[in-house]
């Protein structure tokens, strides 16, 4: 018996349907899983620096969407982890010295081989970011933006089963987004309680805590407190930078600059307990703390790290407003004003 053309053709095709399920049989489910950069209190002034979630468990050929909803930056970098397992982190995107010579286009794939990192000044408000991942492996994600601000990708094969699905992961973030803000308030308090207590000349530049869970999360308060202090001619103001990585300035004048100055202004002098100094004559001058921040964490095996710049003193010889901001962190609100009286 002869077997009509055309069964011959859907038996071919049957075949090359089965043989292709068989040589990718995950190729047609890669789940595209959502996660968020990033969250803040309504007025800017709390930032929770964290990955929401920050520990995720996909599959081999699944890809991970980063939302970035805020105008803060923020990076999702993936470093270099063979030959050298966590290269050197670089200072930022594209600066040489680190384990990332540049950014990568959105969709690029890591596989722990070479460095995938997004921009630090394009993925804001709304931008998003996507990363696949082709093979198992434990994989670190951090902020280049951020110190401390880190997570990770777990990604099994196909054949292993999930934890989680989506739905527990946006609920986490939820949670996890609360719980932060909620310390941030707690913590906004502290900072003010803290210069009262200090002196009535006193202020803190900001206030924060790392939390370590599956990575490590941080929350920060963008705020000085107390943000208006009124003072006489002759007083000295200090302003401390109670956050343990936050950096910080406190800029008198100098307009607006996309790179900030780093170093401190011209006159400015360190006094014999290590504190910054500097007069402030009139509102027009331009005085400039450069980066008021806490040192890394000393580490074993390491040398011993110096007392970081925290504290910075303020003499004020004449009568008037003086207004000055972080020229980090003014476009979350982060601003004050000294008022001197007679």
């Amino acid at each position: 018996m002869k077997i009509p053309r055309s069964t011959k053709l859907v038996t071919i095709c049957c075949w090359i349907f089965a043989l292709a399920a068989l040589i990718a049989p995950g190729a047609a489910c890669a789940a595209i899983w959502q996660a968020t950069v990033g969250a803040q209190r309504a007025d800017e002034g709390i930032q929770a620096l964290a990955f929401f979630p920050n520990g995720l468990w996909i599959h081999a050929g699944d890809s991970v969407t980063w939302t970035f909803p805020l105008p803060e930056i923020h990076t999702v970098t993936f470093l270099k982890q063979s030959p050298t397992f966590q290269q050197v982190r670089p200072r930022r995107p594209g600066v040489p010295g680190g384990g990332c010579p540049g950014t990568t286009p959105d969709g690029s794939s890591f596989d722990g081989s070479a460095c995938v990192t997004s921009a630090d000044d394009q993925l804001v408000n709304g931008g998003t970011y996507t990363v696949m991942f082709p093979t198992p492996g434990n994989f670190k994600l951090v902020c280049l933006a951020h110190n401390n601000m880190t997570g990770a990708v777990h990604v099994l094969a196909a054949s292993e089963p999930l934890p989680h699905d989506q739905a527990f992961y946006d609920d986490q973030a939820r949670k996890r987004q609360a719980e932060l803000l909620s310390d941030g308030a707690e913590l906004e308090g502290r900072a003010t309680a803290t210069a009262e207590q200090s002196s009535e000349d006193a202020v803190s530049v900001g206030i924060g805590e790392i939390v370590a869970t599956g990575g490590s999360d941080t929350v920060s308060v963008m705020r000085f407190r107390q943000g208006s202090i009124v003072v006489r001619v002759g007083d000295t103001v200090e302003w401390t930078n109670l956050d343990p990585v936050t950096p910080h300035t406190v800029t008198f004048g100098f307009p607006i600059d996309p790179n900030p100055p780093q170093p401190p202004s011209a006159g400015v002098t360190i006094d014999t307990d290590g504190a910054l100094h500097a007069e402030v004559m009139s509102p027009t001058d331009n005085v400039h703390s450069g980066f008021l921040q806490a040192v890394f964490q000393d580490r074993a095996g390491l040398a011993q790290s110096p007392l970081g710049l925290t504290r910075f003193r303020v003499t004020f010889t004449t009568p008037g407003t003086f207004n000055y901001r972080c020229v980090l962190h003014d476009v979350l609100g982060m601003s004050g004003r000294v008022v001197v009286h007679r």
